[in-house]
C-alpha cells in the first residue's frame, strides 16, 4: 500500500471546517485581518519564534507539513534521565581512557618534560652566545659540543678504572679466598658450620649460573635503556632548544588578545628563573668537582677525576646528591688508609656546609628566589612522585608557582 503524499496547498497544513476563518473576528489569529496582514508581511511579532529568529519560509513550510502529516513532535530528550545517564557514562569512559592513556605513555611524557627542562635550561648560554656574535645555529652547536665532551668524558674517567678494578677483584679472588680458609675464626666457623664445603656446592651448581646469566641480563637491559633513554633526551633536547621561540610564540598565540602581553611578560619571567635555576646549578656542581679533584689530588686519592665527577653529577640532586658524592668519595678514600678516609670525609662535611651557606645562596638569589623550607617542600615532593626526575624539576616548578602567586592571584585578592 502506498502512503499518500502529505498535503499541500494553501490551508493544507492545519484543515478548519468550513467557515471558521470567517466566524473568528476580526484581527484574531486565522482571521481574514490575520490572513492578509501575514500575507503582507506587516506585523513581525506575529511570526512563529522560529521565523522570527530568521528561519526561511520554505523550511518552516515544509516543518509545517511534515508536523501535519506525521503528528506534532514532542519534548526534546535533553533533560532525560536516560539522556544524562548516557552522556554521563560517556564522560567516565573518556575520562578512564584518558587516565589509561596518559598511564601508558608515562615514561615518554617524563622523557620529554626532561628535554623540555634541559632546553630551557641551555637556552640562556644560547643566547649567551648570541649576544657574542654568533648565530642561533652556530650557538647552540657549540652548546651541544660541549654537552656531548662532557659525558664522553665522563665515560672515559669512570668507565676504564670500574673495568680495571672489576679485573683486579676477579684477579685477586682466589687469594682472597685462601686468606679466608686460613684465618683462625673462619676455620672454627667452617669447621662447626661447613660453611666452606657449603658454598663449593652453591658454586658447583647450576643456579649460580641461572642467576648470575639473569642478573647479568638483567644489568645489559637497564644499561640498554638507560643509554636509549639517554640519547633520546639529548636528541629532543636539540629540537626543542632549536624550536624553543616558535614554540614559546604559538604558546601565546593561545592566549586571548586582551590578557597576551601580560600572559608573554610572566611566561618569559618563568623560563628565565628556570634557565638561571639550572645554570646556576651546573656551576655549583662544577665548583663542587673542581674542588673536590683538588682535594683528592693532593691526599693521593687514586681515580680523582673520576670520583669528581661522580661527585659533580649527584651534587645535581637536591638534598641527597650531595650526601652520595660524599659517601662514595669517602668510600674510595678508606680503601687508600683510613686516616685518607677520615681526612676525606672532613672534607666533603666542611664544604657541604660551605657550599649550603655561602657558595648556593648567592648564586641562586639571583635566578631562583625561593625560600629554603619551599624548596626542600617541593624535593621532596617531587622526589616522591617521580624520583630523581621530580626532585630535579620541583625547584623550578616551584619558583614559577610563586611568581604567579606574588603577580596574580595576591595582588587580585587584595582588589576584593
Amino acid at each position: 500500500m502506498t502512503r499518500p503524499l502529505p498535503p499541500t496547498g494553501p490551508g493544507a497544513d492545519h484543515p478548519t471546517p468550513a467557515g471558521a476563518a470567517a466566524d473568528r473576528p476580526a484581527g484574531a489569529p486565522g482571521g481574514p485581518a490575520d490572513a492578509s496582514g501575514g500575507a503582507a508581511g506587516g506585523d513581525s511579532s506575529r511570526l512563529p519564534a522560529d521565523e522570527a529568529r530568521g528561519e526561511p519560509a520554505a523550511s518552516l513550510a515544509r516543518r509545517g507539513e511534515a508536523e501535519a502529516y506525521f503528528g506534532r513532535p514532542g519534548r526534546a530528550l535533553t533533560r532525560h534521565p536516560f539522556v544524562f545517564g548516557f552522556t554521563a557514562a560517556l564522560g567516565v569512559l573518556s575520562a578512564w581512557l584518558l587516565v589509561q592513556a596518559l598511564a601508558a605513555s608515562a615514561s615518554v611524557l617524563i622523557l620529554i618534560a626532561v628535554s623540555l627542562f634541559l632546553a630551557i635550561g641551555l637556552n640562556p648560554a644560547v643566547r649567551w652566545l648570541e649576544e657574542r656574535g654568533l648565530s642561533r645555529q652556530w650557538a647552540i652547536a657549540a652548546v651541544f659540543t660541549a654537552v656531548i665532551v662532557f659525558f664522553v668524558g665522563f665515560g672515559v674517567a669512570v668507565v676504564p678504572p670500574l673495568a680495571t678494578q672489576t679485573g683486579d677483584f676477579v684477579t685477586q679472588l682466589p687469594t682472597y679466598i685462601g686468606e679466608l680458609q686460613n684465618h683462625p675464626q673462619i676455620r672454627a666457623l667452617d669447621q662447626q658450620y661447613q660453611l666452606l664445603d657449603r658454598l663449593q656446592q652453591y658454586l658447583l651448581s647450576g643456579d649460580l649460573g641461572r642467576q648470575v646469566f639473569g642478573g647479568l641480563l638483567g644489568a645489559a637491559t637497564v644499561v640498554v635503556s638507560a643509554v636509549f633513554s639517554a640519547l633520546t633526551v639529548l636528541i629532543l633536547t636539540l629540537y626543542l632548544l632549536a624550536s624553543l621561540r616558535s614554540i614559546t610564540s604559538l604558546g601565546y598565540r593561545l592566549v586571548p588578545a586582551s590578557r597576551r602581553e601580560r600572559v608573554q611578560l610572566l611566561g618569559d619571567e618563568v623560563i628565565k628563573r628556570i634557565g638561571g635555576y639550572v645554570a646556576g646549578n651546573l656551576l655549583i656542581s662544577l665548583i663542587a668537582g673542581v674542588t673536590t679533584f683538588v682535594f683528592l689530588s693532593i691526599a693521593r686519592v687514586p681515580y680523582a677525576l673520576a670520583i669528581s665527577l661522580i661527585v659533580a653529577i649527584t651534587d645535581l640532586i637536591p638534598l641527597v646528591g650531595a650526601t652520595i658524592g660524599a659517601a662514595v668519595g669517602t668510600l674510595v678514600g678508606l680503601f687508600v688508609s683510613v686516616p685518607t678516609g677520615i681526612a676525606c670525609l672532613i672534607f666533603f662535611i666542611v664544604y657541604q656546609q660551605i657550599e649550603n651557606y655561602l657558595i648556593a645562596p648567592r648564586i641562586m638569589m639571583s635566578s631562583v628566589d625561593v625560600p629554603a623550607a619551599v624548596t626542600i617542600i617541593a624535593a621532596l615532593i617531587g622526589g616522591t612522585l617521580l624520583g630523581v626526575v621530580g626532585a630535579l624539576l620541583a625547584i623550578p616548578i616551584a619558583a614559577a608557582i610563586q611568581l604567579v602567586l606574588y603577580e596574580v592571584t595576591l595582588p587580585r585578592q587584595d582588589r576584593h
